[in-house]
């Protein structure tokens, strides 16, 4: 159900269906043809030019929040939480993601995750956010969490807010980079044990 996603580290995956899908590009190793990049907001982990650039071909699109925009070349379409749209023939669709206790990433400034389908499935990448209330109402087969808390969730704030989502498969992410380590991942997994599959990808 998962051997299509693929996990760079941080919050950045390369999902290979249709189109060839990357989220939050940061720290990205050798370059690479993405069909659609998805940036969740503009902190520079996970909107990162020079990341992007290596991704860029002729008919690249770019999906992100109207902070980056002015920082990114080439076709940029800009969300806010609530909007929908068909890039490439993947249906997208932007959400909130901000902190409830914390001010790293305030609702205000209009910061998303992304629910998009691929395969028949609906993918959920959270971005970096809290367990918020609006996570009841998302639908997803596969969920792409952050566990590392300090600027996100901690793995049991994600534990629960895997139980709100209901996903097939939930995935954890946002450790071993900046903040967090594996053992985030293995908490967030015991959490959800006999519940929710939980794969730790490895890192590529």
């Amino acid at each position: 159900m998962t051997e299509y996603i693929h996990w760079l580290g941080h919050d950045t995956f390369r999902i290979e269906g249709e189109r060839v899908i990357f989220t939050d590009p940061f720290r990205i190793r050798k370059s690479a043809h993405a069909d659609i990049i998805l940036i969740t907001h503009d902190h520079y982990d996970h909107c990162s030019p020079e990341d992007a650039e290596k991704l860029l071909g002729p008919d690249t699109v770019i999906v992100a929040t109207p902070d980056c925009a002015g920082k990114l070349r080439g076709n940029v379409k800009t969300v806010k939480p609530g909007d929908r749209l068909t890039v490439k023939g993947i249906d997208i669709e932007a959400v909130p993601a901000y902190n409830t206790d914390k001010q790293f990433h305030t609702k205000d400034r209009n910061w998303v995750g992304y629910i998009f389908t691929v395969k028949g499935q609906r993918i959920y990448l959270a971005g970096d956010t809290d367990h918020i209330p609006e996570m009841k109402t998302f639908r997803a087969d596969i969920a792409l969490l952050p566990v590392s808390g300090t600027y996100v969730m901690t793995a049991d704030e994600a534990v629960r807010a895997a139980l709100d989502i209901k996903p097939a498969v939930a995935i954890p992410m946002h450790y071993n980079s900046i903040v967090g380590t594996e053992k985030d991942a293995e908490k967030f997994a015991d959490g959800l044990k006999g519940k929710i599959e939980v794969k730790i990808l490895e890192k590529e």
